[in-house]
């Protein structure tokens, strides 16, 4: 990976986003137009008819979009951002390589601008990154501090009219927030103010190579915020210089919560927080269910305390902080009380946090799951079957369908009839079907008075209009 681009080599060249509507890539592309650069890009998607309104937006806000057949790049000087998973047959890539275009990945271009602030703060970890971002985002926007801002995911506190995408802020350049991804590799390449430890889980790499990434992440950080609830981020906080803990579980973090005070409904958790460093007390009253929601709140105080801002101040922002789309997003509830939940489930912790949440008030839950990949399911399959089988209950049903698949060379030979066995193997209740479209019409044949119904899944912004199809077919 090339760690020697800096910031003065982008000044004055366009760029051109290959895949420009990704959950990655769009916010990225955001920020550079915001900064003032040229933004031409293309996408399959687009090419495909799928999710039309996002590129239809993208285009009224000043972005040049092509076909993803090549005839975008036209200029040595344009610089290329793709994935590195993006392969040299793509017409893009193979039409850069023969004008000689600079290409970089998402990473290399995003932590040169994050790098380049004068104050970052990163957030790294297995899951819940997304949602302590933008909790972070909205504590200090709320605080009059206008921080620009790199997520995963829309934030509903950002999005509206003009921006109904709002998975990126713009605002203080030398004031950046972002998520930050260690399945790739790349969060080697980030140099946080603050850095964020959440959790070390499985995803995409095994558990050695993740303390490696973790560990070295740890240490680069001015400051550490980390998890001591999670075993694998408290071993890694010998590693910081300076480092600011939370947990729910421990009485020994910075930052935790008064025993017996955590109150659950099914809309929202609250807790009375404690500051061991000053011996107070604050409350926390969170819009959204989960325990892991309340760990999310814990680490986005915690890395605000980091950044000198005040504990109770920070807690009562999040008050008001609206989630993120796809982040256990209630898309309704039928006049017999079924809910349908869109859900960016998708490796082990992630759907065990949403199926923990679910399973903690009264109802059967039918949860649908589309795996990200046939790559993911072979790392995590195994995983993901346990967590299944463990979180749900005798009377909930799993249903999978095949993964994700927009092309290539992917090695397709373990699907996802496999961890259906593996599931029932386990004692969970499964089903395998195919195709989501046959997923969605036994979803509503199976469908009773008082389900939850959670459609998970990632890498396919189609997902969401599958949960609305099925909640309008249940209404």
């Amino acid at each position: 990976m090339d760690h020697s681009i800096e910031r003065a080599e982008l000044d004055g060249r366009p760029f051109f986003f290959c895949g420009v509507g990704g959950s990655g890539m769009l916010p990225l592309a955001q920020i550079v137009r915001g900064l003032g650069y040229e933004v031409a890009g293309s996408d399959r998607s687009r090419d495909q008819g799928r999710t039309p309104a996002k590129f239809e937006w993208l285009e009224s806000a000043g972005f040049t979009l092509f076909p993803q057949d090549g005839s975008g790049i036209t200029a040595p000087e344009q610089i290329l951002i793709a994935s590195a998973a993006v392969e040299d047959t793509v017409p893009e890539v193979s039409r850069a390589k023969e004008l000689g275009c600079t290409r970089m990945s998402r990473a290399q271009l995003l932590s040169a601008l994050f790098n380049e602030a004068g104050y970052s703060i990163a957030v790294g970890g297995t899951s819940g990154k997304s949602t302590v971002t933008g909790m972070i985002a909205w504590i200090l926007s709320e605080a009059g501090y206008d921080p620009s801002v790199m997520n995963g995911a829309v934030m509903k506190n950002f999005a509206g009219p003009d921006n109904p995408f709002a998975s990126a802020r713009i605002g203080r350049p030398e004031l950046f927030v972002s998520e930050v991804d260690e399945s790739d590799g790349s969060i080697a390449l980030y140099r946080p103010t603050i850095g964020v430890l959440l959790n070390v889980s499985l995803d995409h790499k095994s558990i050695e190579e993740l303390r490696v990434l973790f560990g070295d992440y740890v240490r680069e950080a001015g400051c550490a915020v980390i998890n001591l609830d999670d075993d694998e981020a408290a071993f890694l906080a010998g590693k910081a210089s300076q480092a600011i803990t939370f947990g729910i579980d421990t009485t020994r973090a910075d930052l935790t919560v008064e025993p017996g005070s955590i109150e659950e409904s099914a809309f929202g958790i609250s807790a009375a927080i404690i500051d061991n460093r000053s011996r107070e007390a604050f409350p926390l009253v969170l819009p959204m269910p989960g325990r892991h929601n309340l760990s999310n709140a814990l680490a986005a105080i915690a890395a605000t305390s980091a950044a000198g801002l005040d504990v109770e101040k920070a807690a009562y922002a999040l008050r008001s902080f609206e989630g993120l789309a796809r982040r256990f997003d209630v898309v309704g509830t039928t006049a017999n009380g079924i809910t349908v939940i869109d859900d960016f489930g998708h490796n082990p912790e992630k759907c065990a946090a949403t199926l923990r949440t679910l399973r903690a008030m009264p109802g059967r839950v039918l949860a649908f799951f589309q795996p990200h990949g046939y790559g993911p399911l072979k790392q995590m399959g195994d995983e993901l079957a346990e967590t299944f089988a463990r979180e749900l209950g005798a009377d909930d049903v799993t249903l999978m369908c095949d993964p994700v698949y927009f092309g290539g060379t992917v090695d397709r030979s373990e699907g996802s009839e496999r961890i259906v066995e593996l599931i029932k193997a386990h004692g969970g209740e499964a089903e395998y079907i195919a195709t989501r479209e046959a997923c969605g019409d036994r979803i509503v044949e199976l469908a009773q008075a008082g389900d939850r119904i959670v459609i998970m899944g990632a890498r396919d912004d189609t997902l969401s209009e599958f949960a609305k199809g099925v909640f309008e077919r249940l209404e």
